[in-house]
């Protein structure tokens, strides 16, 4: 939820915000408008609960014989006190109605207008050259046995897939690789929930405009599968008065994630790049606003080693405020060269949501206060970044590969495939069988 101090203070910021991101600044006014009769709904009931409780007094009081009209006059306050308790309930309901139409403020530098209107801020790594032509990821998934896109969706219908053998192991090897270099980093890793109820969906921001990417479990469920386990990160202190006094909360939520692509109908059909079910390794902090930006940057550069050690081609942009998603105030995403889509490939990203999510799942902590004391609250910054997942086997198997079909093991992965340097494809016999 949109900070109501800045919304009142400063409207032309947010205006200007939401103009970014190509909303109508009318909505801050909407807003406003919807805060203030919330304000002035709620002042109206307490206001008349307060006259109730004070003419209770006086009812009980009174002569034997003055009751009855004093009590009558108490019935009609009472109902009074009921149509301004439901003005009150329906005005507060407007007023969340018209503040989630007012995504998080940007922060300074974002770039304006859409998908297309990023900055690149670098590139990093030298782009594979082959003397063959190489082959694409779900060629070589096949030729290795690692990737069976058939059997998937024989199972489980389009944009499933099984990995197997070598597949299979890769992708453990690269999660546990990026464990690794969270603990190192001092994250607590959790394996977190992948149903999560609505009022955790809705306080990340994930049931706004991306809510069709939701798979919902209705009826007598009404759970959410996550797409990420930012979600589930994000409500584990829900409610709760969290202590920052030795430095920010770090968490690496390991999951399997599911999302429905909704509207990517005939995009990236091919292979596992788009797809229902995948697993990733999640950072997420929780920490003092004053700290987000340098916390923000701390998450890209763990993002880089990553990549970087994997020996994979990269750039790094900072995403158009059109693109940013309803809680992020910047986001940074880290996008892999694919040699035979002869493109930059998203494989992380990494969000600043500044209060955005902990004002809407009430997490605060306390300010050191004078003399010792206990100071006020504040709410908390919530970040979140990708350390590893799936589709980054897109981008390994297609830069590692070789003239015969085999893929070259990153050294730094070795250790996590019981010192394996290369992967061979498989015999006929082997690749349609069960072997691998």
């Amino acid at each position: 939820m949109i900070d109501l101090a800045l919304l009142r203070d400063e409207p032309e910021l947010v205006r200007r915000s939401q103009t970014a991101r190509g909303n109508a600044p009318e909505t801050v006014d909407a807003a406003i408008e919807a805060d203030r009769s919330r304000r002035t709904a709620l002042t109206a009931f307490e206001e008349l609960r307060a006259q109730q409780n004070a003419f209770g007094k006086q009812v009980a009081a009174a002569p034997k014989e003055d009751k009855p009209a004093l009590v009558a006059q108490a019935k009609e306050l009472a109902e009074r006190v009921k149509q301004a308790q439901h003005a009150a309930h329906a005005a507060g309901e407007a007023a969340a109605d018209a503040l989630g139409r007012v995504q998080n403020v940007i922060i300074e530098g974002v770039p304006a207008g859409g998908e297309e209107d990023f900055v690149e801020l670098r590139r990093v790594g030298e782009q594979p050259v082959f003397d063959f032509e190489p082959r694409d990821h779900l060629e070589l998934g096949e030729l290795l046995g690692a990737i069976d896109m058939e059997r998937g969706a024989k199972v489980s219908g389009a944009r499933f897939y099984f990995l197997r053998g070598i597949g299979a192991r890769l992708e453990i090897a690269l999660m546990n690789l990026a464990l690794d270099r969270a603990l190192q980093a001092g994250f607590v890793p959790l394996i977190t929930p992948t149903l999560v109820r609505p009022e955790i969906m809705q306080g990340t921001g994930f049931l706004g405009e991306h809510a069709d990417e939701v798979y919902h479990l209705d009826k007598d469920d009404d759970l959410y599968l996550v797409g990420t386990s930012e979600v589930a990160l994000a409500g584990y202190h829900k409610d709760e008065i969290v202590d920052l006094s030795a430095g920010a909360l770090r968490y690496a939520g390991w999951s399997t994630c599911y999302r429905r692509e909704a509207g990517s109908h005939g995009k990236d059909t091919r292979g596992i790049i788009r797809v229902h079910q995948f697993n990733k390794l999640e950072m997420f902090v929780y920490t003092d606003p004053s700290d987000a930006e340098a916390e923000h940057l701390r998450l890209v550069a763990l993002q880089e080693q990553m990549l970087t050690s994997l020996g994979l081609s990269y750039r790094v942009i900072d995403v158009a405020a059109g693109d940013l998603g309803s809680s992020a105030a910047r986001k940074y995403d880290i996008e892999a060269w694919v040699p035979t889509q002869g493109a930059f490939r998203e494989l992380t990203s990494t969000s600043n949501c500044t209060t955005y999510q902990a004002r809407r799942l009430d997490v605060r902590h306390r300010l050191a206060g004078e003399d010792g004391k206990p100071g006020k609250t504040q709410h908390v910054a919530t970040l979140n970044g990708t350390l590893a997942t799936t589709r980054w086997i897109v981008a390994l198997l297609e830069t590692h590969q070789q003239a015969d079909g085999s893929v070259v093991v990153p050294e730094v992965l070795r250790p996590y495939l019981g010192g394996l340097e290369v992967m061979h494809p498989l015999s006929h016999e082997d690749t349609d069988g069960a072997a691998g």
